[in-house]
């Protein structure tokens, strides 16, 4: 509960306070008292007019501090604390008009909550309207479909088809931008699509595939993507399209960020050339090399200016995992650093680990999550031995247990290159799979990815609202359920079916 909701609750009670006052003197004061006439009248009168006041005064001021108060365990009719943040912190006015379906329950859930947050900041302006007695608002507004939002700030209007509070949080940021932030997806090295909106799961495993070592040695599957991470940025407002940096000299300015998932091919030595004068010209980028990504020579020379190596090995982690697999490594405490700020658990299938050296002068480096201390690293062979000589034989010994970076982030003026008037802004994780469509909407995946291309374009600083994206119901469980089931099913079951035959033959023989 924040100020305000404290101030309007302290008002409520005094709202509260006031009826009892009302109703104990009602009980109380005499109706018919002892006096002469004139004294009479001057009495009832006063009662009268102090009621009313009293009442009107309560009303008012109950009015002008509403108190939401939300008595069900799942907050149902509150609206969600991101989007409460996003209009307090309105600056300038913006009109909603929602267009809600009357025998819809969410549609109904819906007006509530846009008139819930239309009370906390005048700067909002909530009409909610109901399209089937008001035709003719629909029809001025363009909208054909019900329980849809229009924002309208200044001269810009948008409309958002939703009954989540957050999405209309998040259609308020984009009617407030002031100006379109392009982000700029790296294709060309078979590269997740940001197209592709299929996905897949792999919980119960595909004989011969997975997202751990030997994953780096098969070919980018069909069904992975990276477009929900597209339309998740595109709710932020985001202009975003993809740049084939193997067709152009350079990357373009206009790109406030590139962002890179999960590349199978080997960058040409001008494409690396042409990313670091990027970031030497101030740009910024997120880089999510995958375990089958090889450097070449020209990419890993310009990372180890800035005291980077990516390791050829793959994290397994005995404490920290998702599921059962130990090479699914899990993040549940991150450093301190913008991009982790209020990030929950994450996880990451397959990850390579990273290499930090002593940044360069100008430069500051920062690891922004790493592996437990329990964790090991196994040899991992580039993709071409890995094909030539089988699985097997790229299993080596594993190194020492230890804390292995996963992922860091570097800021600053470009090594050899005059401070300009902009620091370049990179992000380097040790895995794509993360932040592709069958992993980013679960646990804080999404919430991470976002985080590091809204940092590497300049806007952590805005508020920020979690998207919400529809899975599949899953049941998930822990290996010790697993086994209790595998115990019950698989073998208490079928021991009780022979041992009750046992029985039977034996009381029958």
């Amino acid at each position: 509960m924040d100020r305000l909701d404290v101030v309007n609750s302290l008002w409520f009670v005094a709202w509260l306070a006031a009826l009892a006052t009302l109703f104990v003197l009602g009980a109380r004061l005499p109706l018919q008292p002892r006096l002469r006439r004139p004294l009479a009248l001057a009495y009832g009168a006063g009662i009268v007019l102090a009621t009313l006041g009293i009442a009107v005064l309560a009303n008012v001021a109950l009015v002008l501090h509403d108190a939401h108060f939300d008595l069900t365990r799942e907050a149902v009719f509150t609206p969600s604390r991101q989007a409460e943040q996003v209009v307090d912190l309105l600056r300038r006015d913006v009109k909603l008009t929602y267009f809600y379906q009357a025998q819809h329950q969410e549609g109904r859930r819906a007006k509530d909550m846009v008139e819930v947050l239309g009370r906390r900041n005048p700067r909002l302006h909530v009409r909610t309207v109901d399209p089937d007695k008001q035709p003719s608002v629909a029809d001025t507004y363009g909208v054909r479909i019900y329980n849809a939002a229009v924002l309208e700030s200044d001269d810009r209007r948008i409309q958002v088809f939703s009954t989540d509070e957050n999405q209309i949080a998040l259609g308020i940021l984009r009617v407030l931008r002031e100006r379109v932030t392009t982000v700029c997806f790296i294709e060309g090295h078979n590269e997740y699509p940001m197209e592709n909106f299929e996905f897949h799961t792999h919980f119960e495993g595909v004989a011969g595939h997975g997202h751990g070592e030997g994953a780096s040695a098969l070919v980018q599957m069909r069904s992975h993507g990276a477009g929900r991470l597209r339309r998740a940025l595109e709710s932020f407002g985001y202009d975003v399209r993809k740049v084939v940096t193997g067709a152009r000299p350079e990357i373009p300015s206009d790109c406030a960020a590139v962002v890179d998932v999960n590349p199978r091919t080997t960058y040409l030595p001008a494409e690396s050339d042409a990313l670091f004068d990027y970031l030497a010209r101030g740009g910024a980028a997120v880089l999510m090399y995958d375990l089958g990504f090889v450097l070449e020579p020209r990419l890993r020379a310009g990372l180890a200016q800035l005291g980077l190596a990516v390791d050829q090995n793959v994290v397994i982690d005995p404490l920290d995992h998702y599921s059962t697999d130990p090479e699914v490594v899990a993040i549940p405490v991150y450093e301190p650093h913008p991009i982790t700020r209020g990030i929950a658990l994450s996880f990451f299938p397959g990850v390579r680990s990273l290499t930090l050296g002593p940044p360069p002068p100008g430069v500051t480096a920062k690891i922004l999550f790493a592996s437990s201390p329990q964790s090991f690293t196994q040899p991992v062979k580039v993709v071409n031995e890995l094909a030539s000589n089988g699985r097997d034989a790229a299993r080596s010994a594993p190194g020492q247990p230890g804390r292995r970076p996963l992922a860091a982030a570097f800021e600053g003026s470009w090594p050899g290159q005059p401070a300009g008037p902009r620091p370049f802004r990179l992000v380097v994780v040790g895995d794509g799979d993360f932040a592709s469509n069958s992993f980013l909407p679960y646990m804080s995946n999404g919430d991470l990815s976002l985080a590091m291309i809204r940092w590497a374009a300049r806007e952590e600083q805005t508020p920020t609202v979690t998207t919400r994206m529809p899975v599949p119901p899953l049941v998930l469980l822990t290996k010790s359920q697993m086994q209790r089931i595998f115990l019950l099913i698989e073998v208490l079951l079928p021991l009780s079916v022979v041992g009750v035959g046992v029985m039977v033959w034996w009381r029958r023989r």
